[in-house]
């Protein structure tokens, strides 16, 4: 398989006699916004959960920067540079905002378990950098002045730039985002779409899980399409949404308004 950051080639997971992803080839250009669309049921968490180790493929090969990630753990697959936000948010509501998003910085720290103990040098010094780290995360993305605030505090819109926020405290090359708009209103949703371009311009490739059509067309690079776990189209928004089978399937009268 040549070109991309991701790439998967003949992927395919079924479920006894459930195929929720049925011998899928793409490619997720590097730098790009990528979106993954298609009705309830077509296979797109399926295939978040395959990327990030979740569940593995009943077959196919994955592959992410030149190197396969079949049988790779999730924690194995984040330190290679891939994170996620989920559908349903997985904050600690009880940690305040700075708190949760040094959490994603930790994965990535070297002292081990006597340094910490010990509260050694090298320790001390890692965690102020992560903790100078996740400041800049949170001022990027305009929650610095939330930062000692409980998480559970914060309005839904801010908690979804949060669960964002940690996941680039991992310094993903690769950032999959799963459904980031769900319950947001018009103005929370103006303000995702241009932190997400905001992202991609600090040079991370993203993927993108998203029912809400206007944010789709309006972020992405390229769109691929699933429908019962087959790929029905691939391409630019534009060519996708003129394509008849994405109409017929998930689109509808929509299409030509988008």
């Amino acid at each position: 398989m040549d070109g991309g950051m991701l790439k998967g080639k003949g992927l395919h997971k079924f479920f006894g006699g459930l195929r929720a992803i049925d011998f899928l080839d793409f490619i997720v250009p590097e730098g790009k916004v990528k979106s993954v669309i298609g009705p309830n049921g077509a296979g797109k968490t399926t295939l978040f959960n395959m990327i990030t180790g979740v569940i593995p493929p009943t077959g196919g090969i994955l592959e992410f920067a030149g190197r396969s990630l079949n049988g790779l753990k999730p924690h194995v697959i984040a330190r290679l540079g891939i994170s996620r936000t989920f559908q349903h948010l997985e904050l600690f509501g009880n940690m305040t905002v700075l708190e949760n998003v040094m959490l994603g910085r930790h994965g990535k720290t070297a002292s081990g378990i006597f340094s910490a103990g010990l509260r050694l040098p090298r320790m001390r010094r890692e965690e102020k950098e992560i903790r100078e780290n996740a400041l800049q995360e949170l001022r990027f993305m305009g929650l610095e002045d939330r930062a000692m605030l409980s998480a559970s505090a914060l309005p839904l819109g801010e908690q979804k730039l949060l669960e964002i926020a940690r996941a680039l405290a991992t310094q993903p090359k690769l950032l999959l985002l799963d459904e980031p708009a769900a319950g947001l209103n018009t103005r929370e949703t103006v303000k995702l779409s241009e932190t997400i371009l905001r992202i991609r311009d600090r040079g991370i490739t993203i993927m993108l899980v998203e029912h809400d059509m206007s944010l789709v067309m309006e972020i992405s690079d390229e769109v691929l399409v699933l429908n019962y776990g087959k790929k029905i189209a691939e391409g630019s928004p534009r060519d996708v949404q003129r394509t008849p089978e994405v109409i017929a399937a998930y689109l509808g009268e929509e299409a030509g308004n988008a």
